[in-house]
């Protein structure tokens, strides 16, 4: 496919419209509360960073699309669990503990998913400590939140011009089937696992880094355009440097959403260490991008460019009444200071 192919397609791709119907949401919660207005705990990151002592508590919650709760109800309840584990872990945090809520059509159906958000709790080590449950719906049905604690924060609203842009992925798993999920968790052992996720709190404690964000439904390229419309900034992205499993076209790994999976804005001086750091544990991880100060993100593609969204003009998950749709990232440095 043609550059121009590709970003018509992302643009239009459910997992695009579904992280922009963000925007419409905030934009009614504005209206009565408004967002990032300087309360201390900024909204558009992967967590709710809740200052605490020495550090911060970290909140989140991951609904699952229902489809994918009623055709593949184990992995479904697997995935609420470990995806807010990686939440946490985007953060610079680590996890506590997880609760959620549960609508099923039977016992049976609820079993699956139960059994499923179990085998993750086991893996991660993250008890699952309480929840709603409704075996009585008319479908399936599944949220799940999760509490963790950071000493030092990974944010979105932390990047900067100059900055590397960095894609750190775990390509040693495999679609599901004909979904865009690259599991690369549920056949790895926990060990591995738990190490591999402890990269992210330690380039944070280290100070090797301080802006990150997981790897979502909105694939790389949609995780890109999050953070760095949150810190203001915009990229220019090379396609052709994308860590890719081979024989993966293009497109479906631009549209996968991978169990370990981040993109992270390094100071150019900590780029290489924090690369080192990735493949240290066989995580790929390439520079993919420079952050630069336009708020457009272009995208560079066999030799062909183009802008796949102008943040000058399009929000994307942010309403666009909150400050010209970005916070002052200054407020975030110095909560990192």
């Amino acid at each position: 496919m043609v550059l121009s192919e590709i970003a018509k397609v992302l643009r239009s791709s459910r997992f695009f419209q579904h992280k922009h119907d963000i925007s419409d949401v905030l934009g009614a919660l504005n209206k009565v509360m408004p967002v990032n207005a300087g309360n201390g705990v900024l909204i558009g990151d992967d967590c709710a960073a809740i200052p605490e002592g020495d550090g911060y508590l970290l909140f989140a919650i991951e609904g699952l699309v229902s489809e994918f709760v009623r055709e593949m109800p184990w992995f479904a309840g697997y995935s609420g669990v470990m995806v807010n584990i990686s939440d946490i872990y985007a953060m610079g945090g680590r996890p506590i503990a997880v609760v959620n809520a549960l609508w099923s059509e039977g016992l049976i159906n609820a079993e699956k998913i139960v059994e499923g958000m179990a085998q993750a709790s086991k893996v991660y080590g993250v008890p699952i400590v309480g929840g709603h449950s409704n075996v009585r719906s008319n479908q399936g049905q599944l949220a799940v939140s999760i509490l963790g604690r950071a000493n030092k924060l990974l944010s979105s609203f932390n990047a900067r011009p100059g900055d590397k842009l960095l894609m750190a992925i775990d390509m040693r798993g495999k679609f599901e089937n004909d979904y865009p999920y690259w599991n690369a968790s549920s056949k790895a052992s926990p060990e591995r696992l738990r190490k591999d996720l402890e990269i992210l709190p330690l380039l944070a404690e280290e100070e090797l880094c301080d802006a990150a964000k997981d790897i979502s439904m909105a694939g790389i390229i949609g995780t890109s355009i999050m953070l760095l419309e949150c810190s203001g900034v915009g990229a220019n992205i090379d396609l052709n440097k994308l860590p890719i499993p081979p024989e993966v076209p293009i497109l479906r790994w631009l549209a996968a959403f991978p169990s370990y999976g981040f993109v992270l804005s390094v100071r150019p001086e900590h780029g290489q260490a924090v690369i080192s750091k990735f493949k240290n544990r066989f995580i790929a991880c390439q520079e993919i991008g420079v952050v630069n100060d336009t708020k457009k993100v272009t995208l560079e593609y066999q030799g062909a460019t183009e802008v796949i969204w102008d943040l000058n003009t399009h929000h994307f998950i942010l309403p666009t009444t909150s400050t010209a749709a970005v916070v002052d990232s200054s407020l975030q440095r110095s909560r990192n200071a």
